[in-house]
């Protein structure tokens, strides 16, 4: 079974109300089963007395950096409604939907997700000029991952 495949099912129970999921193909048998509420509750004792210590106290300041990581360019993010892998062409070969300094209209193509090898469209949702590209070509996308900034 493709690698791509297992990560997206494990990621679609995960983020689901499903506890265990078990899929045949041919020879190949797969089973997911997500941990129960019961199963987590202990290792947080175990990581009680850590917390305690100095060294979590550098870890609470390098928080502080997240927020200019999250700088993004001022316009409107295309998130991705997904998880999958981001395409930007149509086909291997082919020229991108978008450049960035390119203007789109609201409902034009701009990437493809393949999610379950289903090909799925991503249109912008509203007119603009593209500011950045976020995601390069055949990279892995999460579910509201931020994928382009149109402004």
């Amino acid at each position: 079974m493709d690698l791509r495949k297992l990560k997206t099912l494990i990621d679609l129970v995960s983020e689901s109300d499903i506890s265990e999921l078990e899929i045949t193909e041919g020879d190949d048998k797969v089973k997911i089963v997500k941990a129960s509420a019961a199963a987590p509750a202990p290792a947080p004792a175990t990581y009680a007395a850590p917390p305690v210590s100095a060294p979590p106290a550098p870890a609470l300041a390098a928080a502080p950096a997240a927020p200019a990581k999250a700088e993004v360019p001022e316009g409107d993010l295309v998130s991705s409604p997904m998880v999958g892998t981001f395409y930007r062409a149509p086909s291997p070969g082919a020229s991108p939907f978008v450049e960035v300094g390119q203007t789109v209209k609201e409902g034009q193509p701009l990437c493809i997700i393949e999610a379950m090898k289903l090909l799925n469209e991503i249109e912008a949702e509203k007119s603009g000029v593209i500011r950045e590209i976020l995601v390069e070509n055949g990279e892995p996308v999460e579910f509201g991952q931020p994928l382009f900034v149109i402004g």
